[in-house]
């Protein structure tokens, strides 16, 4: 049995991590005495125990934890923001191209990606990968989520009973456009700029939907919403945990859609002269704790989809 310990269990996203890994079956969970859990010390006793160690931390914490982290043996996984785009760490989305899986298996830092990020890099990648968009191509994307993502704070606000009014509606963010995913989705979709990016948050716990529209004109190749379904399915025709489809019979695509379920699914709407690629996934499942417990499977040389497929 593999030792895992989780720093930052007490978070939205070490909650939904400790569920996962305590169905697992082949991991045992090292537990730290909650009146310790700030005790460094104790920490680092844990860490470096530990054949993995999970930080669902702020960055800044994230960053210091890893300083605690001595054993050579033991693989880091961080589901913050903090090593995204760090030299050294390997980014942690298996299906995002030929040779993604390979670099986790081997890696002993692995940078867990933002649920924003993968959506849109599950769309976009396979564009520049297939040689169908530029890397110049100027990529605009929307995301709406659930708003579990948006940390402990805003979670409770949202839940109370006497919340603003102002939470009952949809609300954008990140109007600077300066977005913490911003590096990862440059960096790995291989774009020289970032995309134009407008989050939006919901009234509804998880799910989330990212789309990137696309102007057939300015691809490097006009294809038809039957044609770039066909190269999309080929690209991820083995992926367990990515599915592509065609727009939905009702006219309809649910954001939450996919809350619970541990994929993605891709779909392509529109015509020939533009058409949107909307990613539909749970932020907390394959945008966090699932997207974690795939990156250990692979770096303990267990079954990939353990603890995430039923």
């Amino acid at each position: 049995m593999a030792k895992v310990f989780i720093d930052g269990q007490a978070g939205t996203a070490g909650l939904e991590l400790y569920e996962r890994l305590n169905q697992h079956g082949d991991v045992e969970l090292l537990e730290i005495d909650p009146e310790r859990r700030k005790d460094d010390a104790a920490r680092a006793a844990l860490m470096n125990e530990a054949d993995v160690v999970f930080l669902c931390l702020p960055d800044a914490a994230a960053i210091e934890a890893v300083r605690l982290v001595e054993n050579p043996k033991t693989v880091v996984i961080d589901a913050s923001t903090a090593h995204r785009v760090t030299e050294g760490w390997v980014y942690g989305l298996p299906e995002l191209a030929p040779g993604q899986r390979e670099a986790i298996a081997e890696a002993r830092r692995i940078a867990n990606p933002g649920c924003y990020a993968t959506g849109f890099l599950l769309a976009v990648r396979p564009l520049i990968e297939l040689h169908l968009a530029d890397a110049d191509y100027p990529f605009a994307c929307q995301g709406l989520s659930g708003y579990s993502g948006a940390g402990k704070a805003a979670i409770a606000g949202y839940q109370a009973a006497d919340r603003p009014v102002a939470l009952s509606s949809p609300r954008q963010y990140g109007l600077s456009l300066k977005h913490k995913h911003l590096p990862e989705m440059r960096a790995y979709a291989g774009l020289d700029e970032p995309p134009l990016f407008t989050p939006v948050i919901c009234d509804f716990y998880r799910g989330m939907a990212v789309s990137v529209p696309l102007w057939t004109r300015r691809m490097r190749k006009r294809l038809t919403p039957a044609e770039l379904i066909e190269r999309l399915a080929a690209y991820y025709a083995d992926q367990a945990l990515v599915e592509v489809l065609p727009a939905r019979e009702d006219g309809f695509l649910p954001v939450g859609l996919m809350a619970g379920q541990p994929g993605v699914q891709i779909y392509v709407q529109g015509n020939e002269a533009q058409m949107v690629l909307t990613s539909v996934l749970d932020n907390l499942r394959k945008g966090a704790a699932g997207a974690a417990v795939q990156n250990m499977n692979l770096a303990l040389g267990l079954p990939e989809y353990r603890g995430i497929l039923a």
